[in-house]
């Protein structure tokens, strides 16, 4: 089968010109000329094929770089490096999704994730923040506030978009960087407005109303 891939790459690229180079692919290592390549739409100065390509940035998605690697070698029986995965992660930028009707409410939330680090070495936990805009699409960011929130201000939005989160100031500091004051209306969610009504002060007689109030709105939702 491998002798007929030279015919193969000649039929569908329409060329035998060029010099010749070498990719991995899925089905191991071949050779084609340089003209082949662009006509097949092989990068430039790459030696992984865009399928193997695909196939390696869809296993990223789901999992770290090193279990890729492992996973791409076991599928394929090609190896393709961890480092190989992430350089064709940050080359690839995915387009964040854009919302097709106008939004009116939006929940902002922020979380950490760990990053490797040496054996031996304390772990590094680092921020990220997630939007959603309610019933269409939503987005995450890793340590990039600015273009989320450039993100939100480039959907169609109502005059008045409602805004829940979880009180946090560096939510809420996203929050105004996404909208004007105008533009939006913090709605604390209902498990930190419980956790938080002691805050409110006094004795447990007062807050009684509030706490009734709130577990039968709870109920309606």
């Amino acid at each position: 089968m491998a002798r007929n891939w030279p015919y193969f790459f000649a039929q569908s690229s329409q060329t035998r010109s060029g010099r010749e180079r070498k990719i991995r692919s899925c089905i191991g290592e071949v050779s084609l000329t340089s003209n082949q390549a662009k006509r097949l739409k092989v990068k430039p100065r790459t030696r992984v094929s865009p399928h193997l390509e695909r196939c390696s940035l869809l296993l990223c998605a789901n999992e770290s770089f090193a279990n890729a690697e492992v996973d791409i070698e076991v599928l394929t029986g090609v190896k393709v490096s961890h480092g190989t995965q992430h350089r064709q992660a940050r080359q690839n930028a995915l387009s964040l999704s854009q919302s097709q009707d106008s939004v009116r409410e939006m929940s902002v939330d922020g979380g950490k994730v760990r990053l490797r680090t040496p054996k031996g070495q304390e772990s590094l936990w680092r921020d990220y923040k997630a939007i959603a805009l309610h019933g269409q699409v939503c987005a995450a960011v890793f340590q990039d506030n600015a273009q989320l929130a450039d993100w939100v201000r480039q959907q169609p939005r109502a005059e008045s978009v409602s805004v829940v989160a979880d009180g946090h100031p560096g939510v809420w500091n996203l929050a105004r960087d996404c909208l004007k004051e105008s533009q939006r209306q913090e709605i604390l969610d209902w498990y930190h407005l419980i956790e938080n009504l002691h805050r409110v002060g006094g004795s447990n007689q007062r807050l009684e109303p509030t706490f009734r109030t709130t577990n039968i709105l709870q109920q309606d939702f």
